[in-house]
C-alpha cells in the first residue's frame, strides 16, 4: 500500500470508532480480516496513524475548525508529525486509492495552524471534564503535562536479576535491539519506539524465553521498588493481575520469604502462572479467589508489606492507550474510587503491626491518588503516612526526589518530569 492508501485506510478506521464507540483495537482488526491484501507493515502503518490521530484529537479538530476523522487526520499530520500543507497535499491527491484532494479551506488552515488560545483541553488533548483536578495537581504546568502524554511511550524491559545477574549483562546479549539504560531504574533498559510506534518483537527474543527480561514500563519497575520488599519477609500482591510487579518483587526478595499473588478479578490472574515459571519466581503462592470469596482470609495480621496496584483509569497509560482517554466518563471515575476503597480497607486489615501499605496507580488524578489515601486514614486510624523522603531513602533513590511531582501524600510520576507513564506511590504504616 502507497503513503496516501494507507491515510485513507486509518481515515476508514477512525470513522468506524467514531460511529460504532468501540475500542481502536477491535476496529482495526476488523479493517485487517476484511482487507487481507494488506500486509504486516501495511497495517502497522495503520494503527500507527490511527493511534497518533487519537493522541491529538482535540488539537487536530481545532485547527481544522471540526472534528471529522479525515480534519483530525490532517490536523494531526501537521501537530504529530510535522508535515507542511504541500507535503499533506501531496498525500491527498485524490488519485487511486488516496483520499480527496485539499479544499482551499483545509490548505490555509493547514498553513496558518497553531493551538495560540486554545483552552487547556485543547492544547493538550484531554477531556474538558477533568480539567480541575489536573489543574488542581499541574498548575501553571497542566498543558505541556498533558501534552507529554501525547508522545508515543518508548518500549521499556526490566531485567530479571533471578537469571541474569546484571543489567549489562542483558543489555550486552541484546545489542541489535538498539536498547540503552533506563535513567532511574537500575534493572530497566529502553527500546525507542519505531516509525511505525511499534517496537521490536520482544517475546520472540531468546532471553525474553529465558526469563531474563520483562517487558516492564520504568514507572512500575520504580513502583515496585519503592516497596521495599526484602528478602524474607511476607508480602501480599493484592492486585496482582498479570504479575508484572509480582515479578518484580519476587527478584527483589531474591526467592526468600513469600509472596501472595491475588486478584478480584480471577480471569486477570490467568497469565502469571507462566510467567512466573519462565522468570524462576519460586516464592511465589498465587491465590485464586473462588464463587466471589476472600482467597487470603488466614493471613489477616500477619504480612509486612501489601502491595495496592490499585485499580483506577488508568490516565498515567495514556502514551500507549490513546482512545482510552476519549473514552472516559465520569462514572468511570466514580466506580474505580469505590474499588480503590475497597482494597484499602482490605490491605488494612492484612498489614501486621509495624508493616506497610504501598499504594500505586497508573494515574494522575488527585482523586484516585491523594484523595483516596487521605480517605483511608480518615477511616483507619492506625496508620500513618512514611514521608516522600524516607521512602525514597529507604530505596536508595534519594536523588530520584528532584525529578518527581511532589503531592500532599505520595510521589508522582509523570511523561513530562521522569519520561515514565503517570504513576502514583504512597507509603502508609501501621502503628506498631
Amino acid at each position: 500500500m502507497t503513503p496516501a492508501a494507507r491515510i485513507s485506510a486509518a481515515i476508514e478506521v477512525l470513522s468506524d470508532i467514531e460511529v460504532r464507540r468501540r475500542p481502536a483495537t477491535d476496529a482495526l482488526k476488523d479493517w485487517g480480516l476484511s482487507h487481507r491484501f494488506a500486509g504486516s507493515k501495511d497495517r502497522a502503518a495503520i494503527a500507527s496513524l490511527v493511534y497518533d490521530a487519537l493522541r491529538r484529537r482535540a488539537s487536530a479538530g481545532w485547527i481544522m475548525g471540526e472534528s471529522t476523522p479525515r480534519a483530525v487526520m490532517l490536523g494531526m499530520l501537521k501537530l504529530q508529525r510535522g508535515l507542511d500543507a504541500a507535503a499533506i497535499a501531496n498525500l491527498f491527491s485524490g488519485e487511486r486509492f488516496a483520499p480527496q484532494p485539499l479544499t482551499d479551506s483545509e490548505r490555509d488552515r493547514l498553513s496558518a495552524a497553531a493551538l495560540d488560545g486554545a483552552p487547556a483541553p485543547v492544547a493538550g488533548d484531554f477531556p474538558d471534564w477533568i480539567e480541575p483536578p489536573l489543574q488542581r495537581l499541574f498548575g501553571d504546568d497542566l498543558v505541556a503535562e498533558m501534552q507529554a502524554l501525547t508522545s508515543r511511550a518508548p518500549l521499556d524491559l526490566r531485567v530479571n536479576t533471578l537469571k541474569v545477574s546484571s543489567r549489562d549483562e542483558a543489555h550486552d546479549a541484546l545489542p541489535h535491539l538498539g536498547a540503552v539504560e533506563t535513567p532511574l531504574s537500575p534493572l530497566g533498559l529502553r527500546i525507542a519506539p519505531g516509525e511505525d510506534g511499534r517496537g521490536p518483537a520482544v517475546q520472540s527474543e531468546p532471553e525474553f524465553i529465558k526469563g531474563w527480561i520483562e517487558i516492564q514500563d520504568e514507572g512500575s519497575q520504580l513502583a515496585a521498588l519503592l516497596s521495599g520488599a526484602k528478602p524474607g519477609e511476607q508480602v501480599v500482591d493484592l492486585c496482582a493481575g498479570g504479575g508484572g510487579k509480582t515479578l518484580a518483587l519476587a527478584a527483589m526478595m531474591e526467592n526468600h520469604g513469600q509472596i501472595y499473588a491475588t486478584d478480584a478479578d480471577a480471569r486477570r490472574l490467568a497469565p502469571i502462572h507462566d510467567r512466573l515459571t519462565r522468570a524462576g519466581a519460586r516464592n511465589v503462592q498465587v491465590r485464586t479467589p473462588r464463587g466471589g470469596a476472600d482467597a487470603i482470609p488466614d493471613l489477616d495480621g500477619k504480612v509486612d508489606c501489601v502491595l495496592v496496584d490499585a485499580p483506577c483509569t488508568g490516565i498515567g497509560t495514556w502514551r500507549r492507550n490513546p482512545d482510552a482517554k476519549w473514552r472516559l466518563r465520569p462514572g468511570s471515575l466514580d466506580v474505580r474510587r469505590k474499588e480503590q476503597a475497597a482494597v484499602l480497607d482490605r490491605a488494612g486489615k492484612l498489614v501486621k503491626p509495624g508493616g506497610r501499605i504501598v499504594y500505586i496507580t497508573c494515574s494522575i488524578l488527585p482523586e484516585e491518588n491523594d484523595d483516596a489515601v487521605s480517605a483511608f486514614l480518615e477511616r483507619s486510624r492506625g496508620f500513618q503516612l512514611v514521608p516522600v523522603t524516607k521512602v525514597l531513602e529507604s530505596a536508595g533513590f534519594a536523588a530520584l526526589e528532584s525529578s518527581l511531582r511532589p503531592t500532599a501524600h505520595g510521589l508522582q510520576f509523570t511523561p513530562l518530569r521522569t519520561g515514565t507513564d503517570g504513576f502514583y506511590v504512597a507509603v502508609l504504616a501501621r502503628n506498631p
